[in-house]
């Protein structure tokens, strides 16, 4: 009984080190744009986001039931598995922290659950339908619908103000980011907090502490929201720069749109218990924003790079749990094992990332050898560009200058030595 305690504290430990990491990596989802475009100081940004996700763990808890009680089968499921789930999620997490890249908290925690489940009792211990029906299918479907929803609200929100000065609503729509940067945060607290709370509670279950299918406890809500708050104010700012400079350039009137759209997206799946990715859901928002102003440009490099580690995520935490998982089945000294590895992996990620650190100071500024900036409309964007209709006349000249360039070719040169003048770009 000793060594079951000592081991399910081991395990609550480790939930709420990966709710802080949890929080840190997806700072960006809300923050990003709102800093990228100066709504907010980037550390007032991740303090407010940070309160607002504390707020947000005590909202709700139906999708830390989706967890404790949907993804793997409670039954025959030891203590163990949820500590090896964890050290596959968390290493994951870390690992693509370093890159920069906005992968899937919850997906490393879900794959960390699959992988461990797998290894310890076979294939029948994981719920497949609900896998399908509340991780797959709303990862492919929350980024499409936050991007499309993104996209429309952007071209609506440049055609109300086609003839008002761009400089002049910019203020206002600054002061709209903030409200729905604030929304996202709330929203992240309602789904990402209760994942952990979920995790605990199942740990709990599996060693006998509470009955099947409880609900997560005070403590545990009270715990996992004030990590990931913790995680949230420290700012995961390498992510925070891919996700507010790196996929596109955003202008308030889009950061606006982004942000409401995602914050619409993840509400309503945390009300419908669907426990989806809030990192897929605003970085589909944020495309969508970009491709939804004309002369905008999402620099498919980047975005590749992302789409790689969503597809990455579930099947790698899931390699490393399983992993994990085999060493644990070994004994005491395996648990032991798979300690001082997540330990040690975790100082090694941390080590390189300061070779070359981001913070609060350089977060919006570009990354050494980063030439995305310069990176050509590519067929999707160009695509949308051409199918979009011409502001109405009388659009001021700020909104002119970005909406109105065509491809007409410029007057000939009146110097008959002198190269012809380029096209205007598209």
């Amino acid at each position: 009984m000793e060594h079951i305690t000592l081991l399910l504290a081991i395990v609550v430990v480790t939930a709420l080190v990966f709710d802080f990491t949890n929080g840190f990596h997806d700072t960006a989802n809300a923050m990003a744009t709102t800093i990228s475009t100066g709504a907010l100081k980037p550390k007032t940004a991740v303090a407010m986001s940070a309160v607002l996700n504390l707020v947000g763990a005590f909202l709700s808890v139906e999708v830390a039931k989706t967890i404790s009680g949907g993804i793997i089968n409670e039954e025959g499921i030891r203590t163990e598995v949820i500590f090896a789930a964890l050290v596959g999620a968390i290493l994951w997490n870390l690992l693509t922290w370093l890159l920069g890249l906005p992968s899937s908290s919850s997906h490393a925690l879900f794959g960390g659950l699959i992988g461990a489940a797998v290894m310890s009792a076979g294939w029948s211990a994981v719920n497949g339908s609900t896998i399908v029906t509340k991780v797959l299918i709303p990862a492919v479907a929350a980024p499409l619908v936050a991007g499309l929803a993104a996209m429309l609200a952007t071209r609506l929100t440049y055609k109300i103000g086609a003839k008002t000065d761009e400089k002049h609503t910019a203020k206002g729509y600054r002061v709209g980011q903030i409200a729905s940067a604030g929304l996202v945060s709330l929203a992240h607290g309602t789904n990402d907090a209760q994942k952990t709370m979920g995790i605990i509670t199942l740990a709990l279950v599996t060693g006998g502490v509470l009955a099947p299918g409880s609900n997560p406890p005070m403590w545990v809500i009270v715990s996992a929201g004030v990590a990931i708050a913790l995680g949230t104010y420290l700012g995961g700012w390498r992510i925070i720069r891919t996700m507010g400079k790196g996929l596109t350039d955003l202008r308030p009137q889009q950061g606006f749109a982004a942000q409401t759209s995602a914050a619409t997206v993840i509400l309503a799946s945390s009300n419908l218990g669907f426990s989806l990715s809030t990192t897929q859901s605003c970085s589909g928002a944020v495309m969508g924003a970009g491709l939804g102003r004309k002369g905008g440009v999402v620099r498919w490099s980047t975005a590749t790079r992302m789409f790689v580690a969503w597809g990455l995520t579930l099947p790698a935490a899931g390699l490393v749990a399983a992993g994990a998982e085999f060493l644990t089945k070994q004994g005491p000294w395996g648990i032991a094992a798979v300690a001082v590895l997540l330990v040690a992996g975790s100082g090694v990620i941390w080590s390189l990332s300061r070779r070359k650190p981001v913070d609060h100071n350089n977060v919006n500024a570009a990354a050494d050898g980063d030439d995305t900036a310069a990176e050509p409309a590519g067929v999707v964007t160009t695509a949308i560009a051409a199918v979009t209709p011409p502001p109405a006349a009388g659009s001021v000249a700020a909104v002119a200058d970005e909406e109105l360039k065509t491809t007409i070719p410029a007057p000939a040169p009146t110097d008959p030595a002198a190269p012809p003048a380029p096209a205007a770009a598209v």
